[in-house]
């Protein structure tokens, strides 16, 4: 047995290091494909690794000149003008209508007068005061019963004593204390100017403050030459109020030429109408002395 193993063993061993013969045509194939497996890779490589050229930007034309072909347009000649037509004779004026008297015992009907609204002067014509005023549309009506339910008054009455004087309304001893501290240390001065300007200064001790002003402004002046400015006068509701007769234009130019306030009722064109009899005037004295 021992003999068999080892013959076993020799031949195993023998078996394994034995190379197969390879034919030449074989081993010419297989170097065949290998080279053709190796040029399929590289070229795979190349085209996978190339660089990727990116296509040009369109073209974009910045500036074009464009020629366009326009037909010229027939002169149009203007129309001849029209003939002249022979003048017409005017026509004849309408026969006037004389007004025919009324029949005996016939009904006449006289028409209103036409409404003027202003005088000869240039003067508004106002309607006359009416004598009697007219009745309300709305009539208020007061309350009724007791009118004073709804006041709260307190039914202790207040009395002074004779202490009352010692003691502002409204203020507490402190305040007082203050204000007249302030008061009694408080100097004042004024310091007059030329042209009749004044400057009131004034420093308080207590307050560590001071300050200087000037006078108020002027009130404003009244207004009593401008018609305008003035308020028509009221009229009672009776109707009798006395309504002032405006003064004549002649009267209203001599106000104003001799610098005085108009009165009221002058028309508001007073210096223009003086300006024009002024003017009259001139021309009415050339005319008598040429």
């Amino acid at each position: 047995m021992a003999a068999l193993d080892e013959a076993v063993r020799i031949a195993r061993t023998q078996r394994r290091w034995h190379e197969s013969p390879v034919e030449p045509a074989q081993r010419r194939l297989a170097w065949i494909v290998a080279l053709l497996l190796h040029g399929l890779f590289a070229l795979l490589a190349w085209y996978a690794m190339r660089p990727v050229t990116p296509p040009p930007p369109p073209v974009v034309p910045e500036e074009i000149m464009q020629v366009r072909l326009i037909s010229a347009t027939p002169a149009v000649h203007a129309p001849p003008p029209p003939l002249a037509l022979p003048a017409l004779p005017p026509p004849a004026p309408p026969p006037r209508r004389h007004p025919e008297p009324p029949a005996k015992n016939a009904l006449v009907v006289q028409a209103p007068p036409a409404p003027r609204l202003f005088d000869a002067h240039g003067q508004p014509l106002l309607p006359a005061t009416a004598s009697t005023a007219p009745t309300p549309g709305y009539v208020q009506r007061m309350p009724q019963g007791d009118t004073q339910v709804m006041q709260h008054d307190s039914p202790v009455k207040y009395r002074g004593t004779r202490f009352e004087k010692d003691w502002g309304h409204g203020e507490n001893a402190v305040d007082s204390a203050l204000q007249k501290l302030v008061d009694k240390t408080t100097v004042k001065k004024t310091i007059r100017l030329p042209g009749g300007i004044r400057i009131h200064c004034a420093v308080s001790l207590a307050m560590l403050a001071g300050g200087c002003g000037g006078d108020p402004p002027p009130p404003p002046s009244a207004k009593d030459g401008d018609e305008r400015l003035n308020m028509a006068p009221s009229r009672s509701l009776d109707g009798h109020a006395h309504v002032p007769q405006p003064p004549g234009v002649d009267a209203c130019i001599a106000m104003y030429r001799a610098g005085k306030p108009l009165a009221y009722g002058c028309p508001v064109d007073t210096p223009d109408r003086a300006v024009d009899a002024e003017l009259r005037e001139r021309a009415a004295k050339g005319a008598e002395h040429p």
